[in-house]
């Protein structure tokens, strides 16, 4: 494929951890792709099983999946070739807005045994966008009286493209009056500001226009337009000025709305209207700083209009103009430099990547049974989290690699003694005061044929009066087993034996399925006393569980001679 479809070589690592020496291992690994935005369905993003060295005959059973905490699958694999391909139309700009870096996460989950591999893939920027500027023209009023060297702020362009094809420079058609300075901000963002370069006069021309263009740094590059319409006012001679050009402030975050951040203040010289002054972001103000603070036109006070997130941005730049009412006024400008305080206001999240469950009672020690996945969108203390689970269960909580935790057994189990656990698992943070989520993990204990039936008496003695009808019922014998399924479902036999030289088979039967004993024939008393049998219940698990019982049958006289 081409240069823009080549996907580089997966970076990866895979961790090896043994869990006990007598079990079963965990393959933990991590792998990167980086490939341009805007791909077609199915373009071709790496060969997964061939990068994790994986057995594509054995990708479908041993359940290979991607798990996805986005509501979009950008992504999906191909199971009869290993190939992992563009499934949604990417959009880096929707994706991570105008973040330096963009990439998104995925895990891959394959069974028989667990392996767990983390698949980092790298969207790369097109120059898929121009620059565009907010108006197709700007109106400034500018006094003759300004003096070369004066500046006044422009309109920003937008570039939803970053990087390389971000907005680069601005440019400007060739006047006699004016030239533009290039400036850039702390997060290398670019503004510009007309500079006066000789001074106007007003009586010899009362307008000027020019043409300001927006280049960004794609190949080809992409520019924008919009016309500034410059009309020469007669003179106010006094500027406001600011206490300072530059104000740095704290802001917590989640400040309601309406808290005053801080009061500017600016003072002109002149009096009456000259000297009434209007505060207003300047004309480069970002639109998000618009909708996150306002400006009291009249107090100079900037307050909170929106929400503030420090997960989203931990700093603000707010650029406010302070201008007179009078004729031909001039605006100054100031810096407010916010800096955002993290708050603990986001809750652990919890996410079970794998359930193993119901896992065998006779399940070794170590045996995973959950692998789990915890993250915090808070910083710093606030976003370091710890899990545990209760100590009276017989399982335990092993930390994998960072934010991932395995729950294996820690004893042996008996389903006859406890079937289901309800495990609670508690993610808490390390903020003050902690925040904590609790997610409960059902884990069902399947049966293993590991209790032989047993009979509800040691022993059975019955009296059968001679003379009975054949087919008469003796009596009835049975057997308990604590086990579940197949391994509790009883049959019952007569063991093979001699009575008076006859097999015990031709004097009595059994049901199988209930354990009712029957005569076969008629007893006499003067030939048959007693005799005894030996009856055997067994279990239909696999293997086979047996217990036997002895039965003693007393035959009773009747005056029949």
């Amino acid at each position: 494929m081409d240069a823009r479809g080549a996907r580089r070589g997966p970076t990866w690592l895979v961790c090896h951890f043994a869990l006990l020496t007598c079990f079963l291992d965990a393959v933990w690994g991590q792998i990167r792709y980086s490939i341009p935005e805007e791909q077609e369905h199915g373009a071709f993003v790496g060969n997964i099983a061939e990068d994790l060295g994986l057995d594509l005959d054995k990708l479908s059973v041993r359940r290979f999946r991607l798990v996805s905490g986005s509501k979009k699958q950008y992504v999906e694999v191909n199971l009869e070739n290993g190939v992992l391909f563009v499934n949604e139309r990417i959009d880096r700009e929707e994706l991570c807005e105008q973040s330096s870096s963009c990439s998104f996460h995925l895990q891959v989950v394959i069974e028989n045994p667990l392996e767990l591999y983390r698949v980092e893939i790298e969207i790369l920027d097109v120059n898929d966008n121009s620059p565009t500027f907010p108006w197709t023209e700007f109106n400034l009023d500018i006094s003759e009286s300004a003096a070369p060297g004066s500046r006044f702020p422009l309109e920003s362009a937008q570039d939803l493209d970053v990087g390389s094809n971000s907005l680069r420079t601005y440019l400007l058609s060739v006047n006699e009056h004016f030239y533009l300075d290039i400036q850039t901000r702390s997060d290398g963002s670019k503004f510009a500001e007309l500079v006066l370069q000789t001074p106007l006069d007003r009586e010899q021309q009362s307008a000027h226009q020019m043409v300001l263009t927006a280049v960004d740094g794609g190949a080809p590059e992409r520019s924008g337009t919009a016309q500034i319409d410059v009309t020469v006012l007669d003179a106010n001679d006094n500027a406001p000025v600011f206490d300072q050009s530059f104000y740095r402030v704290r802001l917590a975050e989640n400040a309601p709305k309406g808290t005053v951040i801080i009061k500017l203040n600016a003072s002109d010289l002149d009096e009456g209207p000259n000297a009434d002054i209007i505060y207003s972001f300047s004309g480069h103000a970002p639109i998000k700083v618009r909708q996150l603070f306002s400006v009291d036109p009249h107090t100079g006070e900037i307050k909170v209009k929106g929400v503030i997130d420090y997960e989203k941005a931990r700093m603000h730049e707010i650029y406010v103009q302070a201008k007179d009412k009078g004729p031909s006024a001039v605006a100054v400008h100031c810096k407010v430099l916010v800096n955002v305080l993290d708050k603990n206001d986001n809750l652990p999240e919890v996410i079970l990547t794998s359930v193993s469950t119901p896992v065998q009672e006779d399940a070794p020690p170590g045996t995973v049974i959950a692998v789990i996945s915890v993250m915090d969108k808070d910083s710093g203390e606030n976003g370091n989290v710890d899990c545990e689970i209760p100590h009276h269960v017989p399982f335990q909580l092993h930390s994998s690699f960072k934010n991932y935790y395995t729950l294996v057994t820690s004893d042996f189990l008996d389903r006859e003694t406890v079937a289901e656990y309800n495990i609670t698992l508690t993610a808490r943070d390390m903020g003050s005061p902690p925040l904590f989520t609790r997610k409960t993990i059902i884990v069902h204990v399947s049966d293993v044929n590991d209790n032989a039936p047993h009979f509800k008496q040691p022993s059975y003695s019955v009296y059968l009066t001679e003379n009975n009808a054949p087919g008469a019922s003796v009596c009835s014998v049975t057997a308990l087993d604590p086990d579940s399924g197949q391994n509790a479902y009883l049959s019952y036999s007569i063991q093979e034996g001699d009575i008076q030289g006859m097999p015990a088979s031709t004097y009595v039967s059994i049901n199988s399925d209930n354990g009712n004993i029957y005569a076969l024939r008629s007893f006499d008393h003067e030939q048959l006393k007693n005799f005894q049998i030996t009856v055997q219940a067994q279990d239909a698990g696999f293997p086979p569980l047996k217990s036997n019982v002895s039965v003693s049958i007393f035959i009773l006289d009747q005056n029949d001679n």
